[in-house]
């Protein structure tokens, strides 16, 4: 995928119109839609202003790492990868109080769970495993 075609992905994603990112950067959004379109390539700080409003990283927009990768911990083995993979490609509708969340909330939700699922399957993983070899139950008698 070519560099303005990611941008222009997490840009929707995120909610956001080509003039509030092109004001953030002090430019038309002319000039920004021919960034999207791989027409004009920006500054390394353009770049970098980009991804910081778009909440990833210059060398994901580049094409040098993955979205998932940037979000995964050292520890985490292939299963844990495979188990956020499946939880982030579901894609039902999220609601709030009954209402369907904008996708740019909606992108806001991913990326707090994101930070959620990696801690609770880092404590999973430090928690003591209970000892199967006891057989005995206690049961109440009533």
């Amino acid at each position: 995928m070519a560099m303005g075609a990611r941008i222009k992905q997490l840009r929707t994603q995120r909610g956001l119109t080509q003039q509030e990112i092109a004001e953030q950067l002090g430019m038309g959004r002319s000039n920004f839609g021919h960034i999207e379109n791989d027409r004009v390539v920006p500054t390394s700080e353009d770049l970098q202003k980009i991804a910081d409003i778009l909440h990833t990283t210059a060398d994901y927009l580049l094409g040098r790492r993955d979205a998932f990768a940037e979000h995964v911990p050292d520890w985490a083995t292939a299963k844990d990868k495979r188990d956020f993979k499946k939880m982030l490609e579901e894609d039902g509708e999220v609601m709030f109080d009954g209402v369907p969340m904008s996708q740019g909330d909606r992108q806001r939700v991913m990326d707090v769970l994101t930070g959620l699922f990696w801690e609770a399957k880092q404590m999973n993983k430090r928690a003591p495993k209970p000892d199967i070899t006891d057989k005995t139950t206690d049961h109440a008698e009533g």
